[in-house]
This record gives structure tokens, C-alpha cells and sequence, in this order.
């Protein structure tokens, strides 16, 4: 989930930046500092969205950089259990398929990626058995978030596609047109069946 977060703190900003504006120095070096950051509790930052507030500046003997206590916004996105997701297949493998969600990258065990038997094709693609569903790089997909491990520099999320209105997109375009025509049919027999128990109903005893 995307987040507006205000964020204090000291800002080492280096000896190269010196020689502009001092609130435009604490843009450029945030901008550098927290690209591709991620914080457990903050999560990943997007972008540096606004510079608040810039204190006094200190200089540290020894470190030849200035450090400015500052306020500032960042857009961060932090990853959920159970939020769904929009993304794209960037990899498939013989173990499931791995989905860019513009921030992070999640991945969707082969068990995971649809309601049927799934094998891996040499194509690298990914085939439903009965279905005959693929799934193939460059598709855009709907998941629910299942899992995350904070392990590492980044967490590992795991996701899913069997679930009701997740998938492909245009699985889940077609299961919503089929829905339709399910209930416009289950409509009209029912309207055959109401109309039919009327005139029964109606028939006058000779």
C-alpha cells in the first residue's frame, strides 16, 4: 500500500553540494540517500515528494560534510498481508513465476498461479492442463499478498492467483463475462419457471 509519510532526520550532505542553495543540497542528497531504500517499518521508498523544513547546519571534525536536521515527505510503498496487487510477469520458471509490482518484485509459486494442473513449458511459459490456461512473461496480473519474510536487504513476498476475481487479466475478464451470462440465464429460467407456476395457477376448474 502506497503511503505519505513525514520523515525527521539528519542529513549528511556532502562537500560537492555546497555550492548551491542549501535546501536544494538536501533535496539532491535525499533524493541520492533513499534511492532504492527500504525500511521494515517505513517500507520502500518511491520518491522524495518535498523538502519541509532545514535546520542549522553541523559540521563534524574529521567528516568534512555538513549535517542538516530536516523534515521532509516521502511516497513510500509498504507490501501487506492479503492487499491485492497489479503487476507484470517478468520471469517464469520451472518453480513459478516472479511479477514486478513497480516498486518490488513478488513471487507466485506454480501451485499458486492457477486453479488446475500447472506444468513448464520449455518456452517458458506456464500451462494450465485442463484449462489450457498460459501464462507467459509480460502479463498483467492480479495477486493477493501471502507471505512476507524480511530476510535480507529486501523482503521476499510471496503471492497468489488462486482466488476468486485474481489472476491474468484477461482470465478474470473472461470468468466476469461468464458470471454474467450464468446469472442472465439463471434469470430467465427462473422467469420461465415463475411464469409457467402462474398460468397452472390459473386454470379455472370446469
Amino acid at each position: 500500500m502506497f503511503y505519505l509519510t513525514e520523515v525527521e532526520d539528519y542529513i549528511r550532505v556532502e562537500p560537492k553540494l555546497f555550492g548551491i542553495p542549501t535546501i536544494e543540497a538536501v533535496e539532491k542528497q535525499l533524493k541520492e540517500s533513499y534511492a532504492d531504500y527500504y525500511d521494515k517499518e517505513l517500507g520502500k521508498v518511491v520518491s522524495v515528494i518535498d523538502v519541509l523544513k532545514v535546520g542549522e547546519g553541523v559540521i563534524i571534525p574529521g567528516d568534512g560534510a555538513a549535517y542538516y536536521n530536516s523534515t521532509f515527505t516521502l511516497l513510500v510503498w509498504k507490501p501487506e498481508l492479503h492487499e491485492i496487487i497489479y503487476g507484470v510477469i517478468s520471469e517464469i520458471t520451472n518453480f513459478g513465476a516472479f511479477i514486478d509490482m513497480g516498486s518490488m518484485r513478488g513471487m507466485i509459486h506454480i501451485s499458486q498461479t492457477m486453479e488446475d494442473y500447472v506444468s513448464f513449458s520449455k518456452t517458458n511459459t506456464l500451462t494450465g492442463k485442463s484449462s489450457k490456461k498460459v501464462l507467459k512473461s509480460g502479463d498483467l496480473c492480479l495477486a493477493r499478498i501471502v507471505a512476507i519474510s524480511h530476510k535480507g536487504d529486501e523482503p521476499k513476498i510471496g503471492l497468489t492467483m488462486r482466488q476468486p476475481g485474481l489472476g491474468k487479466l484477461e482470465w478474470v475478464k473472461e470468468d466476469a463475462i461468464k458470471k454474467e451470462k450464468d446469472a442472465k440465464k439463471a434469470e430467465r429460467t427462473e422467469e420461465k419457471e415463475t411464469k409457467g407456476k402462474t398460468k397452472k395457477g390459473g386454470k379455472s376448474k370446469k
